[in-house]
């Protein structure tokens, strides 16, 4: 039987982490500086997108971000060719993107080809018309390639993700494996939706042909039982739908998790809607739209073969995994997550390294918080002030819905809406009548209380004495008698004023406690 974790030795870490993380600047870093406005351009199957990305950030910051629904690989397995119109807009794209990047700054521009170019006959011949016409160098990767960057873009999110990341495109699919931050055993497949629109002999010879190849892509990959990370447009636009019969309600897609049988549900649900009421409904391209039920007929061979645990979307894939590529080990090493925050604070916060002092403050009172709990404790304390422009009256919830709605990278669902509601009672006590409720289901009666004992543990240090609480006071924890105990400092007594009387002492409602206000002797 394994040891159950150790709360003592949980802390112990994150305050020795604290060396490191609430240390040097990130920023400080030359090889991290040298990841400064990153531009990518991802040329798929079925769109071309670019992607700049702005900063050191651990956790990607996206400064620019632009799609074309190109539909390069349409109809290639008929003819052998790129679609003639798809390959007109995706040079239209192409010069577009290359004279934006001349305008950011960006003097190397990486731009990634896929299935459609590589297997093209005359993709040679289009990567010579890019090349000429706009000076991009046209990278094309192979299957074994495309799978090891989208599993490197999941781990930039996730950096303990375990199991087998998925990617779907237009003209393939790619399965790879991953586990303790490395890539193992990839595959790749003809089974991009452009491809099963060609598969002749009606739905039954179509379900033939994506049984036979998922067969062939366990056989190398021998996934069973594992999590599943979906990457790819088609995957993203069934996990929208998903919510949409579920009547979820957070439409964050990345991290948005799914469980086989309620998503086996799903996919029968779309089977017999009405996919332009669906499209109407979501804001689902027609393009896109186009190709979801033959990505459901995959996904669900998928979900039969491999039986994983749960189902997983990542909003990261090859892009981001293209950004992995370049970073540092040690900054790969770091968390996605308390390194956006970080980032936030420092452009953000009204007195940036705040968050550090507030955090080591406020841990007397959980003594029991476990690694996760103690890492969503100082996510909220780095952010706690990053949203003090917003006007009063909405500034709890504007801090809510920066941590919901934000481009966070190592973040659960319900991690978002704790964070939220500890960032939402760091402004205000109550949250009753709130437009946010919904939101709360995805906590525990249990977990919505210690988001509240959290923001309003900042809400009262956050005030107490500027910039170090610690300068004033500390605080005891006595659990066993329920008392909050406040040891002043000398300079602590004058401080201790009437507002800062009233925020312990809904601290200690919240806590079901008393307050005992120790003096210095």
């Amino acid at each position: 039987m394994s040891k159950p974790p150790n709360p003592t030795r949980a802390i112990h870490d994150h305050i020795e982490a604290d060396k490191v993380l609430f240390g040097r600047s990130l920023f400080d870093d030359p090889s991290a500086r040298a990841l400064s406005r990153v531009g990518v351009v991802d040329v798929g199957s079925n769109s071309v997108r670019m992607v700049v990305f702005d900063g050191a950030a651990r956790s990607p910051a996206y400064f620019y971000n632009e799609k074309i629904m190109c539909g390069l690989g349409k109809g290639l397995a008929e003819t052998n060719r790129l679609n003639p119109e798809g390959r007109k807009r995706a040079l239209t794209a192409l010069k577009r993107f290359a004279l934006l990047a001349k305008g950011m700054g960006i003097e190397n521009l990486t731009v990634v080809a896929t299935a459609a170019a590589r297997e093209a006959e005359d993709g040679p011949e289009f990567q010579q018309e890019v090349l000429d016409q706009t000076g991009l160098k046209i990278w094309v990767v192979d299957g074994d390639e495309e799978a090891r960057l989208s599993a490197q873009g999941v781990l930039l999110g996730w950096p303990d993700a375990k199991g087998v990341v998925c990617d779907i495109g237009g003209n393939s699919m790619e399965l790879a494996r991953i586990g303790d931050g490395k890539v193992g055993r990839r595959a790749t497949s003809a089974l991009g939706p452009f491809r099963l629109q060609q598969v002749q002999g009606g739905p039954k010879a179509r379900a033939e042909h994506i049984d036979r190849l998922i067969k062939d892509l366990q056989a190398k990959v021998q996934s069973h039982g594992e999590r599943i990370y979906l990457v790819g447009g088609s995957w993203r636009v069934i996990a929208r739908l998903d919510m949409e019969r579920r009547n979820y309600p957070l439409t964050v897609l990345h991290e948005y998790r799914m469980m086989p049988q309620s998503l086996l549900e799903t996919l029968d649900w779309i089977q017999n809607a009405d996919l332009g009421a669906l499209r109407a409904r979501t804001g689902t391209s027609a393009e896109r739209m186009e190709l979801v039920p033959l990505a459901c007929d995959v996904l669900r061979e998928l979900i039969l073969m491999l039986k994983p645990s749960e189902i997983d979307v990542s909003a990261y894939g090859i892009r981001e995994g293209l950004l992995y590529e370049v970073m540092p080990e040690r900054l790969r090493q770091r968390d996605p997550l308390i390194e956006a925050a970080r980032a936030s604070e420092q452009t953000a916060a009204r007195i940036p390294g705040t968050g550090k002092r507030l955090f080591e403050f406020l841990l007397p009172l959980f003594p029991q918080a476990d690694a996760q709990r103690l890492r969503l404790m100082k996510t909220a304390c780095l952010l706690h002030d990053t949203t003090w422009r917003a006007h009063p009256d909405y500034r709890a919830e504007a801090c809510f819905d920066n941590a919901t709605r934000a481009n966070l990278g190592g973040l659960d669902h319900p991690g978002r809406v704790f964070l939220g509601l500890s960032l939402l009672h760091r402004y205000k006590n109550s949250r009753t009548g709130s437009r946010l409720e919904p939101l709360f289901r995805l906590l525990s009666e249990t977990q919505i209380q210690e988001a509240e004992i959290l923001g309003k543990a900042m809400r009262f240090g956050a005030m107490f004495a500027g910039g170090d609480p610690a300068q004033a006071g500390r605080l005891v924890w006595n659990e066993d008698d329920q008392i909050l105990e406040l040891h002043l400092t000398r300079d602590g007594q004058d401080l201790y004023g009437e507002v800062a009387q009233a925020r312990l002492s809904s601290l200690a409602l919240a806590m079901r406690a008393q307050v005992r206000v120790v003096q210095p002797q």
